[in-house]
């Protein structure tokens, strides 16, 4: 596991116990995502509102402690204001507000819409002729919302090279309705599409970095809780949980065991 994946974990843990708040395997399950494009986008954490910089959408929002730790990792604010995560007056909310946390593009709450909001953006960049990318990670689960869908129909149909999806496949909707086949659903409506080890930095960034001539799709396979074997085996008794002292102790001890 890459050195900065494992911290960006072990804040997770740590601001998740103190919180109460939290949910770990689906965070655990995006952290390279969200680092990977971190790595390969432009930006500058000492300017988040810089005019050429591209774009990063968190559609599947209830993820956002990762996407704080991860921010946090790449310099644009301290880890330790995180530590209010989900508290009163908190501007680290359980969903991100763009408003109150430098980096945030936009706002979560209800599942399916990040992806028609990147659509926008992209569609906005190309009219006024600018080079700038939009990527939008987006849930197994929120997929099963028609907006994801007709966004997509939208973005192909605008020829939104621009745009890249990452599709974070972890299995979340394996108790509802599945999505069994999600290349071929986004090959269906033209996306270019491909497929990595969600887990896998070398992966992603290949892909990330990869020139498209329609909206790319990037198909992530990962685990809930990846990192952890306890939450991977009852990723659904810790869908919504913070650890108490001695199942920290425990989940830590099995992070710090991976090999970095």
């Amino acid at each position: 596991m890459n050195t900065d994946c494992l911290e960006i974990r072990k804040n997770i843990l740590h601001i998740s116990k103190a919180s109460g708040h939290g949910h770990i395997p689906t965070c655990f399950s995006v952290v390279e995502i969200i680092y990977a494009v971190y790595d390969a986008m432009k930006h500058d954490p000492r300017n988040p509102l810089l005019e050429d910089r591209d774009v990063f959408i968190l559609s599947k929002g209830h993820a956002a402690l990762a996407h704080y730790c991860v921010l946090s990792r790449f310099g644009y604010f301290g880890i330790e204001g995180v530590y209010g995560f989900g508290a009163f007056m908190s501007q680290f909310g359980c969903h991100a507000d763009r408003l109150k946390v430098p980096g945030i593009e936009a706002s979560s709450g209800s599942l399916g819409h990040g992806i028609g909001i990147a659509a926008g953006m992209a569609l906005a960049f190309k009219i006024q002729k600018n080079d700038r990318r939009v990527f939008v990670l987006v849930g197994d689960g929120e997929s099963n919302e028609g907006s994801v869908w007709e966004a997509v129909m939208v973005a192909v149909n605008l020829k939104l090279n621009n745009l890249t999806v990452i599709y974070d496949n972890n299995m979340s909707h394996a108790r509802g309705l599945q999505i069994l086949d999600p290349a071929g659903h986004f090959r269906g409506f033209g996306c270019e599409v491909s497929e990595v080890d969600g887990h896998n930095l070398d992966e992603l960034k290949r892909e990330l970095n990869k020139p498209a001539n329609a909206p790319k799709v990037i198909i992530a396979n990962t685990k809930k809780g990846h990192g952890c074997g306890t939450l991977v085996e009852s990723q659904y008794e810790w869908h919504r949980r913070s650890p108490n002292g001695e199942e920290f102790e425990k989940l830590m001890g099995e992070l710090c065991e991976k090999t970095i």
